[in-house]
């Protein structure tokens, strides 16, 4: 079953659009939403949600489409966006026990060992928290009502490395019963090695790829070379150029492999991050 389905999906502002977005998740998978600040990918997940009007598509959630099914859906999905503070002067408690009237199937034990886990302080107050441990308490409310689906925009950032890798193993824990899915934006491509299945990429409000996370890194190689080796037939294949002192690096597509190697190229296999350099180079 498809926990999101999002087809031809839209949003039109004065000087940016979001153009006929489409990808698919299925359930047990976690997906990985990356592009650079402003590509359109936390405009994606609040239309998704219904926090935003969209002016084109259809949106399926956990089998409910959005916006019929909202209250539905809502019950079904755990969200978190940044920027979100709550009530600054309440505790964390109180806060607590206000949001998860909202849901039908609150887990109070399940609050309280993500808590615990998370070393969250029930008597602070929310102003209190640093930001990195906001981002830990929303995770944790998000989480306590047994959503099916979990949708994150930059929920690992703030975090330090170590509180970074917890929350790697709570998601693929999340996900391991094969019911579960999410949906996570970021731009720490790290974190995605490590957990994601699949990589949807958007640039400039449309999406450039959705798929798979080793077949989407296979279609790419890094190249390198001296600037005596860049002939005008080989540099318009080259994705994101670099030329510098000692020579020049770039991208370039799987398919053209026979020309970097004619080309007596240095060839290796990108990361994440190293696509998403040479993409959004400028």
């Amino acid at each position: 079953m498809n926990l999101i389905e999002v087809e031809g999906l839209c949003k039109n502002f004065e000087s940016f659009q979001l153009k006929e977005v489409d990808f698919t998740l299925e359930e047990g998978f976690i997906m990985g939403f990356i592009g650079r600040n402003g590509a359109g990918k936390s405009t994606t997940l609040k239309t998704m949600l219904n926090l935003m009007n969209n002016d084109g598509g259809k949106i399926n959630l956990c089998g409910l489409s959005m916006p019929k099914d909202e209250i539905e859906i809502k019950n079904k999905v755990g969200y978190v966006f940044g920027g979100v503070d709550f009530y600054p002067t309440s505790k964390i408690g109180r806060i607590t026990k206000i949001t998860k009237d909202f849901y039908r199937e609150w887990d109070d034990g399940l609050y309280k060992r993500l808590c615990e886990r998370f070393e969250i302080d029930q008597n602070k107050k929310f102003s209190q928290l640093s930001a990195g441990m906001k981002v830990k308490y929303s995770i944790a409310v998000a989480m306590s009502h047994n959503p099916k689906l979990l949708i994150l925009d930059e929920p690992t950032s703030g975090l330090d490395p170590a509180a970074r890798d917890d929350l790697v193993l709570l998601f693929q824990e999340f996900i391991e019963d094969g019911e579960h899915s999410i949906l996570f934006s970021t731009h720490i491509t790290s974190d995605l090695e490590k957990c994601a299945d699949y990589i949807t990429y958007i640039k400039e409000g449309k999406i450039l790829a959705s798929t798979d996370k080793d077949s989407f890194r296979k279609s790419y190689i890094t190249v390198a070379g001296k600037k005596d080796q860049l002939k005008p037939e080989i540099e318009s294949k080259v994705i994101g150029l670099h030329v510098h002192q000692l020579g020049f690096e770039g991208l370039m597509k799987t398919e053209d492999k026979d020309l970097a190697q004619s080309g007596g190229f240095e060839i290796s296999e990108p990361s994440l991050e190293d696509i998403m350099v040479h993409i959004e180079r400028r």
